[in-house]
């Protein structure tokens, strides 16, 4: 290497020393805190490991079990009909507020910072505890019903209910989705909306012509977003049921029952098959939004329906 060589590498090595520095307490963070439990975990969900023995490798025992567990199986048809049901709702409720939003109300930033707080909060263990309030035997809902003389039930307590009591709550947290919507609106060419009212376009068909094609790349976005969120909702569950899934396991989530694996039964290996299980269910999702997004999702005025 000659000499100028040795002396421009030199000064190019003392000019990213500091970056690099800046970059430390980062990459600390990912290779501490991300990178080094992924692959912790991988190995675990090969071990039976029972967090205070040494880990003893089984192989793919834990991942086979899977599949003869009833409890694991149940929390997997649980787990798809919330996202199911609730993904649908919340998307639909939160377009339909953006639409309205987006017709120039006065004191708009206030409406979106109140709609928004839902989403602040809803996944906390406060509102999972106010919602055991208003659904609960004496709730808030059963109060309002008996003056119009309607005898209530526990929504909580029965099976057949308790599970939609947490699809409303999923609902009820529509003020992220519909602020992406919102500014996706805000986004869309007065001009183009204008074009198709002179064509003679009521106020349906331009929002199913143009407004929807054009603003089809925030519901992608949104959906995928939703539908990861949904599959990794716990919090709500847990709070509801006392963190047993109860009545029935009808509230018995994926992240639910392995949270019991890992932290009731102490079995790790066993719960961390099934967060690699859960992780590929979300990536084989969001993968399929990709591939089938290629048929609906539309950029610029490609997407305007003639």
């Amino acid at each position: 290497m000659s000499r100028s060589a040795a002396d421009s590498f030199g000064t190019r090595l003392r000019q990213s020393v500091p970056g690099y520095l800046f970059l430390l307490p980062w990459l600390i963070g990912v290779l501490g805190l991300t990178v080094g439990p992924m692959v912790l975990s991988l190995y675990y969900s090969f071990t039976d490991y029972a967090l205070f023995n040494t880990p003893a490798w089984t192989g793919l025992h834990n991942y086979t079990a899977l599949f003869h567990d009833a409890r694991y199986l149940h929390s997997l048809r649980v787990t798809f009909l919330y996202v199911a049901v609730s993904v649908p709702l919340e998307m639909t409720f939160a377009l339909a507020i953006a639409v309205l939003l987006n017709r120039g109300l006065r004191g708009l930033a206030v409406y979106r910072a109140l709609y928004y707080v839902p989403s602040l909060l809803g996944g906390s263990v406060a509102i999972a505890l106010l919602w055991q309030q208003i659904f609960g035997s004496d709730g808030l809902l059963n109060h309002v019903l008996s003056l119009f003389g309607i005898e209530g039930h526990g929504w909580i307590s029965e099976p057949g209910t308790a599970l939609w009591t947490l699809i409303v709550l999923r609902v009820w947290q529509f003020g992220a989705p519909m602020v992406i919507f919102l500014a996706g609106l805000r986004q869309i060419p007065e001009d183009v909306m204008e074009a198709a009212e002179m064509d003679g376009a009521n106020k349906w068909q331009r929002f199913w012509r143009v407004t929807l094609p054009l603003l089809s790349p925030v519901v992608f976005f949104n959906l995928v977003l939703q539908i990861i969120g949904a599959f990794q909702a716990f919090t709500p569950a847990y709070i509801i049921s006392g963190g047993k899934g109860g009545p029935s396991d009808s509230t018995l989530f994926y992240t639910l029952y392995l949270y019991q694996q890992a932290f009731g039964n102490f079995r790790m290996g066993y719960a961390a098959a099934m967060a690699w299980v859960l992780l590929l269910i979300i990536a084989v999702f969001t993968g399929l939004n990709f591939v089938l997004g290629r048929t609906w999702v539309f950029y610029g005025d490609e997407g305007v329906r003639r």
